[in-house]
């Protein structure tokens, strides 16, 4: 007979959340199982069902999960080149949040919990455009800088981009960036 401490873990929701964003950051989304998940937390086999249904309930608990915590990474940004450095910080903190997020194949996506989370980020975003002036298509312009925060952050955690990098600190790189499609000029970097 299982234990009582088998069937009443302190949050196993989270705990099987956590569990995996560590196989998810080692091995990949496919590397999931919901029984592997529940031996690693230390429950039942049946136990993350319970919370989760299944593996795309999982999944898509995780995006949600990460996509609140995106919103709240952009907040307190106070323009959109900052807002994009924090959402580079954000993919390199939360890798594997990362990788489900922008997987819509892996995700329910009428599930209300993610289309919350989902418009609170994207709110964050559009925000950061709204402080540009003279913007002719504010839609295009978040198009342009997501994808230069997104484009960027991928590169960087597929180290792709790690001999441009060298040694300099990948926030400080994004700034320049930035920097350069603004203003045609790369900013001068100490030494330089």
């Amino acid at each position: 007979m299982t234990s009582r401490s088998t069937y009443h873990h302190g949050d196993l929701r989270q705990a099987v959340l956590d569990a995996a964003l560590d196989v998810i950051a080692a091995d990949g989304p496919g590397a999931l199982s919901l029984r592997d998940l529940a031996r690693r937390a230390g429950v039942s086999h049946a136990a993350p069902a319970h919370h989760f249904k299944d593996r795309t309930g999982l999944l898509t608990a995780l995006a949600a999960q990460g996509y609140g915590l995106l919103a709240e990474a952009l907040a307190t940004a106070p323009d959109l080149r900052e807002r994009g450095v924090r959402y580079v910080r954000f993919a390199v903190e939360h890798p594997a949040h990362f990788q489900v997020m922008f997987q819509p194949e892996l995700l329910r996506a009428d599930d209300p919990d993610l289309i919350a989370a989902k418009e609170r980020a994207s709110a964050e975003l559009r925000a950061g455009v709204a402080g540009l002036r003279e913007l002719p298509d504010a839609r295009t312009a978040g198009i342009a800088a997501w994808s230069l925060a997104h484009g960027f952050a991928t590169l960087l955690l597929t180290h792709n981009v790690r001999d441009a990098l060298g040694d300099r600190d990948p926030e400080d790189y994004f700034r320049s960036l930035t920097g350069l499609l603004f203003t045609g000029q790369l900013p001068l970097t100490d030494g330089e």
